[in-house]
């Protein structure tokens, strides 16, 4: 369920509030064991997942670093390699 959840500081551009919100909702999910609450916690869900996007927005614009931005292209294509080599089948004997 978590898997889902990408860092997002230090990004060139940065994170957009599309995607720190869907971290939000993975990070919100994970907390509640639920993928889609019920209607009687539907309302308390969607507060937590609101307070959790607002608190991660402005962690990640008040952090700094002396590092150079990472390019997202770049460290997708390595998480898509370290993907492949995780779930790849293994060679016939």
């Amino acid at each position: 369920m978590c898997r889902n959840i990408k860092t997002l500081f230090n990004f060139e551009p940065p994170a957009t509030d599309e995607e720190i919100r869907a971290s939000s909702l993975q990070f919100v999910r994970k907390l509640s064991g639920a993928t889609k609450p019920s209607r009687a916690n539907e309302d308390a869900f969607d507060r937590a997942v609101d307070e959790v996007t607002a608190a991660a927005r402005r962690l990640i614009d008040s952090m700094v670093t002396n590092a150079p931005p990472r390019d997202r292209e770049e460290v997708a294509a390595k998480l898509k390699a370290k993907s492949a080599e995780r779930f790849a089948r293994p060679a016939d004997s």
